[in-house]
């Protein structure tokens, strides 16, 4: 199957600068890491596709020879020059924060800084549905979740109480060993994590009783999440180290999303507040007040004399908080009209009066 021009892959053009096909890589990456649910085949094909194209010379050499100039297969293998003499291949992701190519597809440790970087436990996910005046001012709430915590026995150390790690007997402490792959370009030798040690280097010399040298128990958690005043619909709130834990490691990080149920009476629409308030036709008019229901209770509010139906009327600091705080947003309220359907014989002679012939011109009112 032919390869696509990488600008294509990556949805810049021929001419973008470095710093946009930077941000495209970023944005497409996140949608289609695997970690993350999404298609390894097209996060390949991304991968491949940056390699060249943020490598000027690189770059330069595709422009004029198109897959050909950069060894047909992406610049991440660097033309397979060196490969024999165990190079480590590390891919570009920034501060994305989702590691290196070879640690989803391959099982590898991301060549020699392998034993550097440390593990951390599995994000979690949770979903919490709150009311329309708890985003406007903010609520607190509890979560209850189970996932996996450190363990109590061992601290997370994965080591019985009054023993020690000690140096692992398979990577001699280095947290990695070397793998050779016999391929139709020859051998491949690359540095992979420690299948015994997990990278650390150490392994207990007795495990721990509880949790079997795992590190972590499965548990119950209570956590207390603040949402703060003005939070919108699909926001995503982050805590830190509050998602499952794992051995020797911080714990993950925990993304609660947040939904809120629709108001019978009210529509948001930023920092505003919208909602529509009926009058009969005889208050819009000769003017009139109402009083309109609010977030902040009822607010009377005037209507003046000759308001056309679909009038809007502005109560000024009854909307919405702004996220970081200070002033409110307003509430718009808008003015319907009612027309009356049936009438009296006299309220049709009043009328009548109005639609004399020195007013066919002038309209109703």
């Amino acid at each position: 199957m032919a390869k696509r021009d990488y600008y294509e892959v990556l949805g810049v053009s021929k001419d973008a600068s470095a710093d946009e096909i930077k941000k495209a890589f970023r944005r497409s990456a996140v949608e289609h890491h695997p970690d993350r649910g999404g298609n390894e085949e097209k996060f390949k094909e991304l991968n491949e596709a940056y390699e060249v194209l943020k490598d000027g010379e690189k770059r330069k050499r595709y422009d004029q020879f198109g897959h050909a100039g950069v060894g047909g297969n992406g610049g991440g293998y660097e033309g397979f020059n060196g490969f024999g003499q165990g190079q480590n291949v590390n891919f570009d992701f920034g501060d994305l924060g989702l590691g290196d190519i070879f640690s989803s597809f391959f099982g590898g440790g991301g060549g020699g800084q392998a034993q550097h970087r440390q593990a951390r436990g599995r994000d979690v996910e949770s979903r919490i549905e709150i009311s329309f005046e708890q985003a406007i001012f903010g609520t607190e709430v509890d979560l209850h979740l189970n996932i996996e915590d450190t363990c109590e026995h061992c601290k997370g150390s994965t080591v019985e109480p009054g023993y020690e790690l000690k140096t692992c007997d398979t990577c001699k402490g280095q947290g990695q060993v070397n793998t050779v792959t016999r391929t139709v370009f020859g051998n491949i030798q690359q540095a992979v994590i420690c299948p015994k040690c997990h990278g650390s280097g150490k392994i207990p010399e007795k495990v721990c009783s509880v949790c079997h040298g795992k590190g972590t128990q499965a548990k119950s958690q209570h956590v207390s999440l603040k949402i703060p005043a003005g939070i919108d619909d699909g926001a995503t709130i982050r805590l830190r180290e509050h998602g499952e834990a794992i051995a020797n490691g911080p714990k993950g990080d925990l993304y609660v999303n947040i939904r809120v149920k629709p108001h019978k009476h009210f529509t948001r629409e930023g920092d505003l507040i919208l909602s529509e308030e009926h009058v009969g036709m005889i208050d819009a008019a000769l003017g009139a007040e109402i009083d309109v229901e609010t977030v902040d209770g009822l607010v009377r509010m005037k209507v003046a004399a000759g308001t056309q139906s679909g009038s809007d009327f502005k109560l000024s600091n009854h909307g919405v908080p702004h996220i970081k705080g200070g002033s409110r947003g307003a509430h718009i309220v808008t003015i319907i009209v009612d027309t009356p359907t049936k009438l009296t014989k006299q309220q049709k002679e009043l009328l009548e009066q109005f639609n004399a012939p020195d007013r066919k011109h002038r309209g109703l009112f």
